[in-house]
C-alpha cells in the first residue's frame, strides 16, 4: 500500500501563520507607526513590551481593539499555466490590555492579543488538494506582567505567557479518493522582559524580549473518509475512521530594540528592529495513534517533515505628527523578511519577503482616545521550487489591514 505522507508543516501554523507567518497586529496606533513598539501612552504597550507600563502617564490605563485582515495567495502552475485563487475569509485579530500603578515604583497589567491566526482556503479539486484544502487556525496569548521604575528614566518589566490555540485542516488522499481532517488544540508556557529607557524627555527606548514556546498537542483527532469501509482496516482504523496524533510545535522566540525621539513638540519619529529565530523550525514530528500513515521506516505512524527555515529579520520606520493637541496623523513603512527559501515553500503556510505601508489618524478626547488605522501589504513573488512536496510554479499574494482602538486613562 502506498503510504500517506502527512506533511505538519501546517501544525506550525496555529503558531506562526497569519497570511504567511506572525501577524503584527497588536496595537491600533503601532500598525499606524509599521507597528513600532516604544510607545508608551496607553496600555497598548504592555505586549510589546511589558517595561513601558512604568512610563504610561496615567496610574490606570485601558487599551482595546480589533483589526479586519484580509488576504489572496495566487498560485500558477508554470508548465500547464492553470493558475489557483484563494478565498480567504476576512480575518478578526483582536488585543485588550490593562496596566495599574498601586505605588509610584510598581505597574501591573495584563495583555490579551491573538498575534498567530488566520484561515486559509484554496479550491477543494486543486492541484495541491494532497497538501491543503482548508486550514483553520487560531491561537491566543494570556499575559499577567509586572514592571518597576528604578528611576526617572529607567525600567523593567516581565511577562509570564500562557499561548493555547487550535487548528482545522482538510486535505485530499487522492489515492483512496479520500479526505483527512486534523483538528487539534495545543497550549504552551513562556516568558517575555523588557527594559524601557527615557534618557531624554525626547527619547524612548525599548528593548524587548519574547521566548520561545512549545505548544503541544496532546490529545489531537484525525478524521479519515474514503468512499468504501474496506480501506480502514488497512490503516488500523474501525469504521468510524477516527485515530488520535500528537505533536509538539515550536513557536519562535523574538528579540525587538525599537527607539522614538521626538524631533519637535508636534513631530516625532519610531524606528524598531525584530530578530525572529526561525532557525527552531529545522523539522516537525506527528505522531498518530496507530494508523500507519507517516514516513519513518522504523515507524510507520509517525510522520517527519522537514522545514529547514532560517532566522529574520523585520525594519520598521513609523511618524507622527500632532495636527492640534487632540487630532494626530500617523505614517509608517517595514520590510518583513520571509523565513525559507523558494525550495521550501509550502502552500499551507506561504509566506514571501514583503513590504507594508501604513498610516492612520488619533483622536484625543480628554481621557478617551480613539485610533484608526490600516495597512497595505506587498509580498514580493515566489519562484516555487519545493521537490520535497514536488511543488513547483508561482505564487503571489495580497493583504491589507484596517483597525478600530479605544484607549482609556481615567487617572
Amino acid at each position: 500500500m502506498k503510504k500517506i505522507l502527512v506533511s505538519t508543516a501546517l501544525l506550525a501554523g496555529v503558531l506562526s501563520y497569519a497570511g504567511g507567518f506572525r501577524v503584527s497586529l497588536q496595537g491600533v496606533k503601532q500598525l499606524a507607526m509599521a507597528h513600532t513598539s516604544a510607545h508608551a501612552e496607553d496600555a497598548s504597550v504592555a505586549f510589546f513590551n511589558p517595561a513601558g507600563m512604568s512610563f504610561i502617564p496615567s496610574r490606570l490605563s485601558i487599551s482595546v481593539g480589533a483589526f479586519a485582515a484580509g488576504n489572496k495567495v495566487t498560485f500558477q502552475n508554470t508548465n500547464t499555466l492553470q493558475s489557483t485563487e484563494t478565498d480567504n475569509p476576512i480575518g478578526t485579530p483582536l488585543y485588550a490590555a490593562i496596566a495599574y500603578r498601586p505605588i509610584e515604583k510598581l505597574s501591573v497589567g495584563f495583555s490579551f492579543s491573538t498575534p498567530f491566526g488566520s484561515t486559509i482556503e484554496y479550491p477543494s479539486d486543486w492541484e495541491g488538494k494532497e497538501m491543503v484544502q482548508r486550514l483553520e487556525l487560531k491561537a491566543f496569548y494570556f499575559q499577567p506582567m509586572i514592571s518597576y521604575k528604578f528611576n526617572d528614566w529607567f525600567a523593567f518589566g516581565a511577562s509570564y505567557i500562557y499561548a493555547k490555540g487550535d487548528v482545522k485542516w482538510d486535505k485530499a488522499i487522492t489515492q483512496f479518493g479520500g479526505e483527512l481532517n486534523l483538528d487539534s488544540k495545543a497550549s504552551g508556557h513562556g516568558y517575555g522582559f523588557g527594559f524601557y529607557f527615557r534618557p531624554d524627555p525626547k527619547l524612548d527606548v525599548s528593548i524587548a524580549y519574547r521566548s520561545p514556546v512549545d505548544m503541544k498537542a496532546k490529545e489531537g483527532k484525525a478524521t479519515f473518509k474514503f468512499p468504501t469501509a474496506s480501506i480502514y482496516p488497512l490503516l488500523g482504523l474501525d469504521a468510524s475512521g477516527k485515530d488520535s496524533f500528537t505533536a509538539t510545535l515550536p513557536l519562535v522566540e523574538e528579540y525587538t530594540i525599537g527607539l522614538t525621539y521626538k524631533i519637535t513638540p508636534k513631530w516625532l519619529i519610531s524606528a524598531d528592529f525584530n530578530y525572529h529565530g526561525w532557525e527552531r523550525y529545522s523539522k516537525l514530528t506527528l505522531d498518530f495513534g496507530s494508523a500507519p500513515v507517516g514516513n519513518q521506516p522504523s515507524d510507520p505512524t509517525v510522520s517527519v517533515s522537514p522545514k529547514n527555515f532560517h532566522n529574520t529579520k523585520t525594519f520598521r520606520l513609523g511618524t507622527q505628527y500632532a495636527f492640534t493637541d487632540k487630532i494626530f496623523g500617523r505614517l509608517g513603512a517595514y520590510y518583513d523578511e520571509s523565513p525559507y527559501g523558494d525550495e521550501n515553500f509550502i502552500p499551507e503556510t506561504p509566506s514571501y519577503n514583503t513590504y507594508v505601508v501604513t498610516g492612520g489618524v488619533g483622536f484625543k478626547l480628554k481621557q478617551f482616545g480613539v485610533d484608526v488605522s490600516g495597512g497595505y501589504a506587498m509580498p514580493q513573488a515566489r519562484d516555487v521550487k519545493n521537490a520535497n512536496l514536488g511543488f513547483y510554479g508561482q505564487s503571489t499574494a495580497t493583504a491589507f489591514y484596517v483597525g478600530l482602538g479605544l484607549s482609556y486613562n481615567p487617572f
